[in-house]
């Protein structure tokens, strides 16, 4: 039996191995300034950054079941954190990081309990494309929380709109050499990514960024910088001075991380495991998640989350292995060992300046698009999830997602694309909105409801088909239901087919199915309905009520 441990590892490839490297240095490479970032977004202290991405992305590495998911710091669920812990402590300060690590430790064992009860459900309850509008509308949050940094304006107070127009009220205070730092970083940024989407532009812009900080003293000109960076690897610790009142406060935003979670991890697994032809158990990757996220809180660090951009990152540069996430842990504890104090002289309108592409990268245009060209009303669910995030917040607007995407799905089952089948002139069967006058054949109405027959949308099932009766040009003589879509009948179901069989022999018309499941012909059966129309009332297909009816000599008595 295989051990729930380096699924994403084994079996190894020698021939793959320098490519899986290499894999690992280029995500070193262009992660480390994004994580650095996210800690702008998170509130964190800038070291912490590279700590999500030294011991909980080797933990997942280790006992995930991906072999291509990778595992740190996430723009979402840092905006989700820092809306959370927003008046609990000071921004950074050691207070802040504790509740942080024991926000990552909540969240670690709600992934458990998810994972033992089988939780893992609720993140299909986010939508495509309430998670496209979701993700732009924290990546405009973002965006628009990085503007003052670039300009070297002091950070103003209140909500993402509120602080935006304020900052712009300062405009006139920007620092002239702050602006053209943060002009050459996003200069250097965005051509690296014009060049060669592997060219560590971030990188590159940091180090340069220091090396002119470090030589011509920018915070002579105003130019703010990091200050000194601890170094060293992080201890290991329980979140110390938490209170218990102060847990249970940070229970609602460890519940609103699990979901963003479970729906983005899931997805990005799901899609490279497709890509590949590979296998990989979603219950093992959860208990991943879940022991990388409590690592992260023991370490000094936030919770992390499965990214689809560091996967990207990986699988872009030749990379099919967790032996890629292993290589950068290794990379970044060189990193934190030796090459921290650097970092002091970076100014911070670098850092603004990455998190602000970070933002700007997730507005995901193109996906708003598609939804828009292929469903109005998922737009506009898409639309009003990312409004929400950049109006009142991120947790709000995650809260708004799993409300209106369930709404969504309830709205769906009530009020079902129903149709008629109905033949054409040359024979071929088709099917057509329930629209009354519309007859299957002369006589004969062949209707086909495409949901499961439960209480909110039975009584509108009962009415269409009495108005396709009643309306009916030449009069209908047989309604057959075609059940091939409907996959449970509730209580409520069961009354109203009952109701409905009275109101259909008043008229004089006869009540057969087709296409019956198993399981729902085993209910009907149960709750006397079988017993109301006759066993010879069930056929196997359309086509065999159409041939029936038209003998009459199988009619159902």
């Amino acid at each position: 039996m295989r051990l729930p441990v380096l699924q994403g590892i084994l079996p190894i490839d020698r021939k793959k191995i320098p490519m899986d490297l290499a894999a690992g240095v280029t995500l070193a490479a262009l992660g480390i300034p994004e994580v650095m970032g996210y800690t702008k977004i998170a509130g964190m202290p800038v070291i912490t950054g590279l700590y999500t991405i030294l011991i909980p992305i080797a933990v997942f590495a280790v006992l995930g079941s991906s072999r291509h998911l990778v595992v740190g710091a996430d723009s979402a669920t840092a905006a989700i954190m820092a809306a959370g812990l927003a008046g609990m402590a000071p921004i950074a300060s050691p207070q802040y990081v504790a509740l942080a690590g024991m926000l990552a430790i909540i969240t670690g064992v709600i992934l458990i309990v998810a994972r033992l009860v089988k939780l893992g459900f609720i993140a299909d309850f986010l939508s495509r494309s309430v998670l496209i509008g979701f993700l732009t509308g924290v990546g405009i949050q973002v965006a628009m929380g990085q503007v003052g940094g670039m300009l070297g304006i002091p950070a103003q107070t209140g909500g993402t709109i509120k602080k935006f127009v304020e900052t712009l009220g300062h405009i006139d205070e920007a620092n002239t050499a702050t602006v053209i730092v943060s002009a050459c970083v996003i200069v250097v940024i965005v051509g690296a990514k014009l060049i060669d989407k592997r060219i560590p532009g971030a990188l590159i812009a940091v180090i340069g960024a220091i090396f002119v900080s470090w030589n011509w003293d920018l915070a002579a000109d105003g130019v703010s910088t990091l200050g000194k960076v601890p170094g060293g690897l992080p201890s290991l610790g329980w979140p110390s001075g938490v209170t218990q009142s102060q847990v249970f406060e940070l229970f609602a935003t460890a519940g609103a991380i699990f979901v963003v979670i479970l729906a983005q991890s899931a997805a990005t697994s799901r899609a490279y495991a497709a890509k590949y032809g590979e296998a990989f158990d979603e219950n093992v990757d959860l208990d991943g998640l879940a022991l990388a996220s409590v690592s992260a809180g023991l370490s000094g660090a936030f919770v992390v989350n499965g990214s689809p951009t560091k996967t990207q990152m990986v699988d872009g540069a030749g990379g099919r292995s967790q032996l890629a996430s292993l290589t950068t842990a290794v990379i970044v504890g060189i990193v934190l060992l030796f090459l921290t104090v650097p970092l002091q002289y970076m100014p911070n309108a670098v850092l603004a300046s990455v998190v602000f592409i970070i933002g700007v990268e997730l507005v995901d245009v193109k996906g708003m698009k598609g939804v828009f060209r292929a469903r109005k009303d998922e737009f506009v669910i898409a639309a009003l999830t990312a409004l929400v995030v950049i109006i009142v917040g991120v947790e709000q607007g995650i809260v708004v997602a799993i409300v209106v995407s369930i709404l969504d799905h309830v709205r769906r089952g009530y009020k079902p694309n129903d149709t008629v089948v109905t033949r054409r002139g040359d024979g071929s069967v088709v099917t057509v909105p329930a629209v009354p006058p519309v007859n299957t054949v002369d006589g004969l109405v062949v209707y086909r409801f495409a949901a499961a027959l439960y209480y909110a949308n039975a009584n509108r099932f009962s009415t269409e088909i009495l108005a396709l009766v009643d309306h009916g040009e030449p009069k209908v003589e047989w309604l057959c239901i075609d059940m091939a879509a409907v996959a449970d009948v509730d209580y409520s179901g069961e009354q109203t087919m009952h109701d409905l069989q009275g109101e259909l022999t008043e008229r004089g018309v006869k009540l057969v199915f087709c296409e019956v499941p198993e399981d729902v012909r085993t209910q009907l059966d149960r709750y006397g309905v079988t017993t109301l129309v006759g066993d010879n009332a069930y056929f196997d297909a359309a086509s065999d009520v159409i041939t029936a009816f038209g003998s009459r000599s199988s009619s159902p008595s």
